[in-house]
């Protein structure tokens, strides 16, 4: 065999070779490369959620701070009692009626509207009980109905004038149970207290469900 034969035939061998080894450094490249930008992506990732659950908790820290404000100003201004139960929160206002009535005097809106503000900022979508009351003047029956109707005409203001969605109120009549001054009926000292409605608002699994959580 010539030496020109031999060669051709070396060439016809390594080449081959050579060329798998540069495929195979090709796809060590691309792989190392892919790696790499996965490993960026993760990073990314992994900033994103860390950015956005800094930002959530910055949120709900300042619906905490807001909320409290809120709450102080109706304990402040409208005289509100306010307490946190198991599934919700508990507004008991001083919102009277006068005796045998279940009309909303004017001067008892102003606290309305601002629980409105408050449930609509706080509580989206929560479900508002509004309990009637009455004192113990005339019978357990007609009691009953008469704190029925001052609760639905509560919820009659809440929808119509404060912005409340009627389908999230429920009403329900106490009759002159739960009594605040007992015995207390008519022109008696107190008699008003027994008169009055409360409002309990349903915790729905949302961010103000974790606000609510941390008041007092």
């Amino acid at each position: 065999m010539t030496v020109q034969v031999k060669t051709l035939a070396i060439v016809a061998i390594v080449a081959p070779i050579m060329a798998g080894c540069a495929t195979k450094g090709f796809v060590r490249k691309s792989m190392a490369d892919q790696r790499a930008q996965l490993g960026m992506q993760i990073d990314s990732s992994v900033a994103q959620e860390r950015a956005a659950r800094m930002s959530s908790d910055s949120t709900i820290m300042a619906d905490v701070s807001n909320l409290r404000k809120d709450l102080d100003s109706l304990r402040t201004e409208y005289g509100a009692k306010i307490t946190a139960l198991q599934t919700g929160m508990q507004f008991a206002f001083p919102i009277t009626f006068a005796f045998d009535d279940a009309t909303i005097a004017d001067s008892e809106k102003p606290a309305l509207d601002q629980f409105a503000k408050v449930a609509n900022k706080y509580y989206p979508g929560s479900v508002i009980t509004v309990e009637g009351f009455a004192d113990p003047a005339g019978t357990q029956a007609y009691n009953k109905k008469l704190s029925a109707r001052r609760a639905e005409s509560v919820k009659d203001y809440l929808s119509t004038q404060a912005g409340l969605n009627a389908t999230e109120i429920r009403t329900i009549g106490y009759g002159e149970n739960r009594q605040v001054v007992p015995g207390a009926k008519k022109d008696d000292a107190g008699a008003d207290q027994n008169r009055r409605v409360v409002f309990v608002i349903e915790n729905r699994g949302n961010a103000s469900s974790s606000v609510a959580a941390t008041m007092p």
